[in-house]
């Protein structure tokens, strides 16, 4: 895998050259300067007669798959010590002082040279991967010294390399996991084909999360009292490709009854800004509505300027729009429909298992342009549309629990 080492090498000279320019990559440039000597450090800090659970997530979506599978180990009578890498800097930002963690770190780049040291100085005595993201030197290495290693929430597609000729490597790599918990059947389709053997179709671990996150929301009184009794749109994780069709729509064809909430995934200044000026319908900030409950009381749209709330405020919300579907892909569908909340979004959502499963089923709907927004919303007023819609978007959370119990006796039974 010389050539691989060689692209890894240039990758991240390449990462350095765009560093000089670019924000995200400078961040993931300076998380990993000097890394052992931080890593050294902190590993000093923890306890050395505790076992050591490491997490690799690339990312914020694959924080919450893995999220759930750590705060049930935390529950443990002893628990473990938790490692929580990230390959990204908008899951390591965000996440860099989550409590249930011992540790959050970058982890390194995938050389050989430093997969080894990586995994010499952690010495976990578990790996869990998260969802695809396999990285291959430090994979082997876990190989070589025997140290368990696990995948919850795995997506497998036919394009990916393990099914390619050339990629008998990488699927060595995935016989060397303990085991595989995966998303769906077609995942496990495609690991029987190349003879793996060791996979369970569990589910999605961030399920399981959802469901308790709307079993125990918060109520949020401002949301309560601008929504009332009224049926509501919430827009959820908003980017301006969904707004040039939600906001016209808001404006002239928002039913008379009906008011609307709107969570811009960006919440800077001057796009709250645009998004005001865009806006016919009276609107308030919920920053401002405290000190403003008769304008409150008025508006038809609220607009939420904070970071955090988007999924409590499902609970207020009659249909969801979820935005990212016009852009670069599809976010968090599964918050909203554990509320039982029918869901629109833009046509970018085919990698996404859960919004598949919803549009076949017809708790999903794809907007593709202003009239399918305007049709799709007319349709789901009739009380029997919606009552089916919502039953189907609640279906997929029901019949869906479950993964990470699974996890956890997998665990359990490998004696960690």
């Amino acid at each position: 895998m010389a050539l691989y080492t060689l692209g890894i090498h240039l990758y991240g000279f390449a990462l350095r050259i765009a560093a000089i320019v670019h924000p995200k990559a400078r961040k993931w440039v300076q998380g990993r300067k000097r890394w052992t000597e931080t890593h050294r450090r902190l590993r000093a800090s923890l306890p050395e007669d505790r076992d050591l659970f490491w997490f690799h997530c690339a990312s914020l979506g694959e924080f919450e798959q893995g999220r759930p599978l750590m705060e049930a180990l935390k529950q443990r009578a002893d628990p473990p010590l938790i490692l929580l890498t990230f390959y990204s800097p908008s899951g390591y930002e965000v996440r860099r002082n989550y409590t249930d963690a011992d540790a959050v770190v970058y982890l390194p780049l995938d050389t050989p040279a430093q997969a080894r040291k990586f995994i010499a100085i952690w010495q976990p005595k578990l790996v869990v991967f998260v969802k695809y993201e396999f990285w291959f030197n430090v994979l082997r290495q876990l190989q070589q010294k025997n140290i368990p290693t696990v995948l919850v929430s795995g997506l497998f597609r036919q394009g990916q390399v393990f099914f390619r000729p050339f990629g008998k490597p990488f699927r060595d790599i995935l016989r060397g996991f303990g085991h595989l918990f995966v998303q769906n059947e077609a995942s496990g389709r495609h690991l029987k084909d190349i003879g793996i053997q060791n996979y369970t179709v569990a589910g999605d671990t961030r399920i399981d999360r959802v469901q308790s996150i709307a079993n125990m929301a918060p109520s949020i009184p401002i949301a309560a009292e601008f929504c009332q009794s009224a049926p509501v749109i919430v827009a959820g994780s908003c980017w301006p490709e969904d707004e040039a069709y939600l906001l016209p729509y808001f404006n002239t064809t928002l039913p008379d009854s009906w008011k609307a909430i709107i969570a811009p995934h960006e919440i800077n200044e001057a796009h709250l800004q645009s998004i005001e000026k865009q806006l016919d319908q009276p609107t308030i900030r919920y920053s401002a509505a405290s000190a403003n409950p008769k304008k409150l009381l008025n508006a038809r749209v609220l607009l939420i300027d904070n970071i955090g709330m988007l999924s409590a405020l499902y609970q207020y919300g009659r249909i969801a729009y979820i935005g990212g579907g016009f852009k670069t892909g599809l976010h968090n569908t599964l918050e909203p429909i554990a509320f039982g909340l029918p869901v629109l979004f833009g046509p970018k959502y085919h990698k996404f298992e859960e919004a598949r499963y919803l549009v076949e089923e017809g708790g999903g709907f794809v907007i593709e342009d202003a009239e399918t927004l305007h049709s799709t919303i007319e349709w789901l007023q009739q009380e029997e549309a919606y009552r089916a819609a919502s039953a189907k978007a609640l279906q997929y959370i029901q019949q869906n629990q479950g993964a990470t119990q699974q996890v956890l006796h997998w665990i359990e039974s490998a004696g960690l």
